[in-house]
């Protein structure tokens, strides 16, 4: 990322505060396929309301992400709820994922297309990775996020290499039209 752009996030997050929404709703839907215990990776899992929704299944929860405001926002409302939730401050776009191997990754809302084919080498076997992100007919209802920042129509799957797709589905989803992914390591 560029330099501006950790500055940019820990100003919001400073702005925002704790993020009490709850996880994207299409989680629920899928929470059977998700193991019951085990680590999983949140990756740019900002101020952590999809970590928080991990660790309270019994996942060991880490939240890679740039702002080390939403890391720390993170940190305090897992403690808010007796959660253990770890936090690495990394630039995903030049640093790599922190060191797995992980039961789960969770990548919701971020989009740097060379870190989705890495996701594979970073699951245990048996693994499941989980993707949710907009894609450009989103821009139909919302001008956010740009159009750089989305998926083209069915494009996900194609940059999932070496899982096995378990789920797959584009459309609108709590106002937001989406790309939305489940798959599994063999």
């Amino acid at each position: 990322m560029s330099p501006g752009q950790r500055e940019k996030w820990n100003q919001r997050y400073a702005e925002r505060g704790p993020d009490a929404t709850a996880p994207c709703p299409w989680l629920a839907t899928v929470e059977s396929l998700l193991p019951p215990a085990g680590t999983a990776l949140d990756v740019a899992g900002g101020a952590g309301r999809h970590a928080v929704w991990l660790a309270q299944r019994g996942l060991t929860v880490t939240i890679a992400d740039i702002a080390d405001a939403g890391l720390e926002l993170a940190r305090r409302t897992a403690a808010a709820g007796n959660l253990a939730i770890s936090t690495v401050a990394v630039d995903l776009e030049s640093e790599p994922l922190p060191a797995g191997p992980w039961d789960v990754i969770l990548n919701t809302a971020y989009l740097h297309r060379p870190l989705m084919t890495q996701f594979t080498g970073h699951l245990k076997p048996g693994g499941v990775l989980v993707v949710v992100h907009p894609t450009h007919a989103n821009l139909e209802r919302h001008r956010h996020p740009g159009a750089r920042f989305l998926l083209e129509k069915n494009e996900l799957p194609t940059l999932i290499r070496g899982l096995d797709i378990v789920r797959y589905e584009e459309g609108w989803l709590d106002g937001r039209h989406e790309a939305r992914l489940v798959a599994r390591k063999p």
